[in-house]
């Protein structure tokens, strides 16, 4: 034990991960610990459609942070100048301008998503909802600056204590107004509180309207590639509700919804464990160094992978028994679609590190062309396999379009010297075998809901 807690002290490279790692784990642990227990809570207060409504509101949203991010947080990771006030306080100016764009947007495509979509009640949702999009442009840059040197203990803590404030706000809403409206305004009271929270809870100067010509110029330089791949990223992330928002009741987007929440749940915590580490662990220690900086990524990589693969095959397993006790009889039918999208999850758990070691290069470029190779091939297999197989097919082909897209990352991972075939090859063989046996336990649950679900 004392070995143990030796590697978590000091200010070395291995220490400050550990203990950046561990936040992180905890502050997205305690977040979906939040998000489930409010999800549970509110589904007993209001009805499916409603969270296929939710649905669709974040769809745009998300969607239109996605389609004008311009590489924020990843600029004051990799960059040079990223502890520099003038950099930092360009950068704030800029996401502040762009929080304000957002809100507009959202007003301006209020119209067009509800005759869409066929949901009139958008015109009111998503102008309020976009309200949080300004407010969040106002999120002070410490909490980048914290992430670049691996301290995220205080802005896990804040950010959970927003989290708190809004799902409380959310619920008594819900109780109060039995609507959407509630899933909405508690968005924006969220971002209100997280504003707040890190603006006085955060050490450090406070951000001031400042225009550098050179820091705006490098901002714009890196993020230029970053805008084009995350625009590329609403397909990935948002695609598949967007398309099955077409092509499915609203009760059926809902549940679909409330299914991808829980099965989604490992990916996500890797995700936000890979983005606010690797980026710093390829930066300060890169590969193509020292053959020891290569054992490190490699020993760091396997582990991140064993544990988020290890808890998708989990969930996979337990996902319907979980439906079944939290949940009411409206959404049994998330069950089944656990198992399908953990399963189909599985190759994008397996290469998520390599395309960090991209942007700590600099190489915006090469992650846009992998990104757009990925969603590209998503949205298409996507589309045609609810077209031709019904949502079950559209699950499938989350999976599938990963493998399709996987030259193009050995490609991009080959360049940064981080490429580990043995590393995909041994952890690919494991989550079929895994993968294998979890689906013919739950056949028979899988195959009705898929007839039941081509059939709506």
């Amino acid at each position: 034990m004392q070995r143990v807690a030796s590697l978590f002290t000091g200010q070395g490279m291995i220490a400050r991960v550990l203990r950046s790692a561990s936040w992180l784990m905890i502050g997205f642990g305690g977040s979906q610990a939040l998000r489930l227990a409010s999800n549970l809570i509110l589904t007993r207060i209001l009805f499916p459609e409603a969270f296929g409504l939710m649905a669709l509101v974040s769809v745009v949203t998300v969607g239109l942070s996605l389609f004008s991010d311009v590489g924020i947080g990843p600029s004051i990771a990799q960059n040079k100048r990223g502890d520099d006030p003038g950099f930092l306080n360009t950068a704030w100016t800029i996401q502040v301008i762009r929080g304000f764009g957002l809100w507009a947007l959202t007003a301006l495509l209020a119209w067009p998503a509800a005759q869409f979509y066929g949901a009139p009640e958008l015109l009111i949702y998503l102008p309020i909802a976009g309200a949080g999009l300004a407010i969040a442009g106002f999120n002070p840059t410490r909490i980048e600056t914290a992430h670049r040197h691996l301290l995220a203990g205080r802005v896990t803590a804040l950010d959970l204590a927003g989290q708190v404030i809004g799902l409380a706000a959310m619920i008594a809403l819900a109780l109060v107004t039995q609507s959407v409206i509630a899933l909405v305004l508690g968005g924006v009271i969220q971002a209100a509180a997280k504003l707040l929270l890190c603006h006085y809870g955060l050490p450090g100067a406070a951000n001031r309207f400042r225009w550098e010509r050179a820091a705006a110029g490098e901002l714009m330089h890196f993020g230029k590639w970053i805008f084009l791949s995350t625009a590329f990223w609403f397909l990935t992330s948002q695609g598949d509700r967007a398309i099955l928002g077409k092509f499915v009741p609203l009760e059926v987007l809902g549940i679909y919804n409330i299914g991808y929440f829980l099965a989604s749940f490992p990916m996500l915590l890797g995700h936000a464990v890979n983005q606010r580490l690797m980026i710093p662990v390829y930066r300060g220690k890169p590969a193509e160094a020292a053959p020891e900086n290569l054992r490190r990524q490699r020993q760091l990589r396997c582990g991140l992978t064993a544990g988020i693969l290890a808890m998708l095959i989990a969930m996979a397993w337990a996902g319907p028994w979980l439906v079944q006790i939290l949940y009411d009889g409206r959404y049994l039918q998330a069950g089944p679609m656990i198992v399908m999208i953990a399963l189909a999850l599985a190759p994008a758990v397996i290469t998520m590190t390599y395309d960090q070691a991209a942007l700590a290069g600099g190489d915006s470029r090469g992650f846009f062309v992998f990104s757009a190779a990925r969603a590209c091939l998503q949205t298409g297999m996507f589309l045609g396999g609810v077209a031709w197989f019904g949502l079950a097919g559209g699950i499938a082909a989350l999976g599938l379009a990963m493998l399709a897209a996987y030259p193009v990352l050995v490609r991009l991972a080959r360049r940064h010297h981080v490429w580990d075939p043995l590393h995909d090859a041994g952890y690919g063989l494991l989550a079929l075998l895994a993968g294998g046996a979890v689906l013919h336990w739950h056949w028979d649950a899988v195959a009705a809901m898929a007839a039941a679900m081509s059939s709506s």
